[in-house]
């Protein structure tokens, strides 16, 4: 029940109070004040840990998984053995092996298993995908106000992951190389990160991700053939500037802008209902653990090449000297 378990709860308890075919059993927390505080907020029961959850609600079938990234094939091992499919936040795992585990889990015990990438739920990214033919260059900003949430890890794997997830989603090719640089400014993990990346295709993208702005954005620009489209993912909007297509006129009276109509929509309540249709459907989540793997393994590629090039420059020595 941290800030985004809380939010899962919230969803589903929504999701109820409309008719929903679901019903809030529980939620989970050691903290046992803040769980009995946000249980009875959403009418419901709170369990001090998922064993205490499944041996009093046999009937469970799906549940977030929203702890620490250290946490969740501890915990997700337990749901997924005790026959409940499960939606694990983002980043996966800690490492390649713990994600490989997951995968192995689901399989062995035939669980519905999805990866909380939010973005992807996200309405300006879901009506840009049907205008993708070959990007070839990415421009992408997160940056957002520090917070003590989520310091367990790298912003690449904080806030970054998402931009990555996207781009390998509209790119579709293998990463051939990885430059970037990063820096620990206010937690002992890397808060700020630029990275710069190449793809088999030839398309290049610039990402930045901080976690130590003074302002809040999310906002990723592309181009391809004849055109530049750009997604501002708080507002949930999409503009396309093309050339010799039908559009409003620009400062460029060749190059036409139209808005694809967007569907405003909470992307984690887009989420959550897609995964418990998946639930419901048995079919594969529209973001898989193989997804969500194959984010991990490049943020994690990111995080070596960001160590690499701070011991290039002697990174510590630097502080030290500061210091």
């Amino acid at each position: 029940m941290g800030a985004f378990g809380r939010n899962h709860a919230r969803v589903y308890h929504q999701l109820q109070q409309e008719g929903a075919p679901v019903r809030l059993l529980g939620i989970v927390d050691a903290n046992v004040d803040r769980a009995d505080a946000i249980a009875r907020e959403y009418g419901t029961r709170a369990f001090s840990s998922v064993e205490q959850l499944l041996s009093t609600r046999s009937e469970v079938e799906a549940a977030s998984v929203a702890v620490p990234t250290v946490q969740h094939l501890k915990i997700a091992r337990t749901l997924m053995e005790a026959g409940v499919d499960v939606l694990v936040e983002k980043p996966l795992a800690s490492s390649l092996t713990e994600a490989d585990e997951l995968l192995r889990l689901a399989a062995t015990h035939k669980r519905v298993a999805q990866v909380g990438h939010l973005e992807r739920f996200n309405p300006a990214i879901r009506a840009t995908l049907p205008l993708i033919n070959q990007p070839m260059f990415f421009e992408v900003h997160r940056l957002s106000v520090f917070t003590p949430r989520s310091l367990d890890v790298d912003v690449v794997l904080d806030l970054m992951i998402h931009d990555l997830d996207i781009v390998l989603e509209f790119v579709n090719s293998p990463v051939k190389e990885i430059r970037a640089v990063g820096l620990p400014i206010l937690s002992g993990k890397v808060d700020i990160a630029n990275v710069r990346m190449e793809f088999e295709s030839g398309c290049v993208a610039n990402f930045t991700a901080s976690r130590v702005s003074t302002e809040r954005v999310r906002k990723l620009r592309f181009f391809q053939r004849q055109q530049y489209i750009s997604i501002d993912y708080s507002r949930q909007d999409v503009l396309v500037f093309a050339v010799g297509q039908s559009g409003t006129p620009s400062v460029n009276p060749d190059i036409k802008v139209a808005k694809p109509t967007v569907t405003s929509e909470e992307p984690l309540r887009a989420e959550v209902k897609s995964f418990l249709d998946a639930v419901r459907t048995r079919s594969t989540p529209v973001v898989s653990l193989q997804d969500g793997r194959r984010a991990l393994a490049v943020a994690l590629d990111i995080v070596s090449a960001i160590r690499e090039h701070g011991e290039k420059i002697d990174l510590d020595a630097l502080a030290t000297r500061r210091e």
